[in-house]
């Protein structure tokens, strides 16, 4: 059984910890995939350029990135690939967007620079470094911040998306059939749009896929021109598709 408390423990003094092992696996060949370092990324704040083909040449992200909170706290591939795969598309104007698993905020805060209304969620610790971005990048006014954890009732004022976007959300074996609920709840019909970002990391991310197949299909996006590039670094952009 699962002890959450030493799983909270460990994620405090490693927060970064599950993306470097397959802790516990035998069958799937557990094996590094970072090299185990310090958490040196504490505080800082970095700058995301995308190109854009509305009426802004690009949408600039101030970006407050720390590991002190988990893993969560900085910002990840897929969720620049989601973020470049967005600003390149039509406008989002007035569209609800809400983000699952947002860490430091960065793709939704691209949605909200493209004109959407956006609620980006994640669990309590980063909550704080979500706001901080926020006011960043002065999004105050179209961007929100709750929190939101997967498998549990969804909030009685959360608005109905138009669209959602889920990026590097896969990587903790426990969380799969939690994440999956949470899509199935929001996802009741066609009229809601899922744009779904990973990166292939360990062999047990094909469980996430079976459990998910029981509610979704998907299909990957192929009109991204960046695609040839993400995808030699075993990034995949799927669109999703609730199961009638």
């Amino acid at each position: 059984m699962l002890d959450l408390a030493l799983e909270e423990h460990l994620d405090e003094l490693d927060p970064l910890r599950h993306l470097r092992e397959d802790a516990g696996s035998d069958d799937d060949g557990a094996g590094t995939i970072v090299p185990v370092q310090p958490p040196s990324i504490r505080n800082q704040t970095i700058e995301l350029v995308f190109p854009a083909v509305h009426d802004i040449a690009q949408v600039a992200i101030k970006l407050a990135v720390d590991a002190s909170p988990g893993c969560g706290g900085i910002a990840w591939p897929a969720g620049e690939v989601l973020s470049s795969y967005i600003a390149r598309r039509a406008s989002l104007q007035d569209k609800h967007v809400l983000e699952l698993g947002s860490g430091t905020g960065l793709v939704g805060l691209v949605a909200g620079k493209l004109g959407a209304r956006v609620c980006i969620t994640d669990q309590a610790p980063l909550l704080g470094i979500m706001k901080h971005n926020v006011s960043l990048n002065q999004l105050e006014s179209c961007v929100s911040v709750a929190e939101l954890n997967w498998g549990e009732p969804l909030p009685h004022d959360l608005p109905k998306p138009d669209l959602i976007l889920a990026a590097d959300c896969v990587y903790f074996e426990p969380a799969f059939p939690l994440l999956v609920q949470t899509l199935a709840d929001l996802v009741q019909d066609a009229s809601t749009e899922v744009l779904f970002c990973y990166k292939k990391r360990r062999k047990a991310d094909k469980r996430f896929f079976t459990l998910l197949k029981k509610q979704f299909s998907w299909e990957e996006v192929l009109n991204d021109p960046e695609r040839d590039v993400y995808s030699r670094d075993a990034i995949s952009l799927l669109h999703l598709h609730r199961k009638s």
